[in-house]
């Protein structure tokens, strides 16, 4: 009788959390055509700098300075992702000016 493989299961830790994004904030090198309807702004006193928004930024263009997070507008095309990541509220998205 064959006796069935038991898999270990993975136990993730601190050291499995990623350092930075895939591309350092900057990498980008065309500006935004002009076509974002909605940006996200930070309300710097809600922002706990917990680095999620910069984590999962799909064009690298959120950075942490002083704690908080700064988003760089010429290259943030307004996905939003940052808005939805952020527990603690303090990305809201707007209409572009």
């Amino acid at each position: 009788m064959i006796k069935p493989t038991v898999r270990e299961k993975k136990v993730f830790g601190i050291a499995d959390v990623p350092e930075d994004t895939s591309f350092e904030a900057g990498y980008l090198v065309s500006v935004n055509s002009g076509w974002r309807s909605i940006r996200p702004v930070v309300n710097t006193e809600k922002c706990v700098g917990c680095m999620q928004c910069y984590l999962y930024c799909p064009d690298g263009v959120i950075s942490i300075q002083d704690n908080k997070a700064v988003i760089d507008y010429d290259f943030c095309k307004g996905c939003g992702i940052c808005s939805k990541i952020c527990k603690p509220g303090a990305i809201g998205m707007e209409r572009e000016r």
